[in-house]
């Protein structure tokens, strides 16, 4: 019987963990995207983009989720954390650059993170591994 080691352990714990608070966070504000909520449209607009792209961002984010969680497409999941990666950098930047408050740009930098960790601590048969 093959036992996973502490440390394996641990890695798989923390991923989970992250990766299941980034999903929560990337589906709720897809949710918010979506809708078009006037709070959050106004914060959109106020970064200098056009409402449209709400929709576009939103879409893809619920489509990202799905490809992380689901097992296998493991280039899927490479692609999938790359658009997060890009789209919440990018959010953090923007708000930076329009002078927003820390509170305000807090949430995205918060996903940026969970990003990054959840990507940093994905296990073994969810990395592509590359034979010489």
């Amino acid at each position: 019987m093959n036992t996973p080691k502490p440390s394996q352990k641990r890695t798989k714990i923390i991923y989970w963990i992250f990766t299941l608070w980034m999903a929560l966070g990337m589906v709720s504000t897809a949710i918010v995207q979506l809708m078009k909520n006037k709070d959050g449209l106004a914060n959109f607009t106020n970064l200098g983009y056009p409402s449209y792209l709400m929709t576009i961002i939103g879409v893809w984010k619920i489509l990202g989720v799905i490809a992380i969680l689901i097992p296998k497409r493991l280039l899927l999941k490479e692609w999938a954390y790359a658009g997060f990666f890009f789209v919440m950098s990018g959010a953090v930047i923007s708000h930076l650059i329009v002078g927003d408050t820390a509170g305000r740009t807090f949430p995205a930098a918060l996903l940026f993170v969970l990003v990054l960790i959840s990507w940093y601590f994905r296990p073994a048969d969810r990395k592509i591994t590359v034979i010489n």
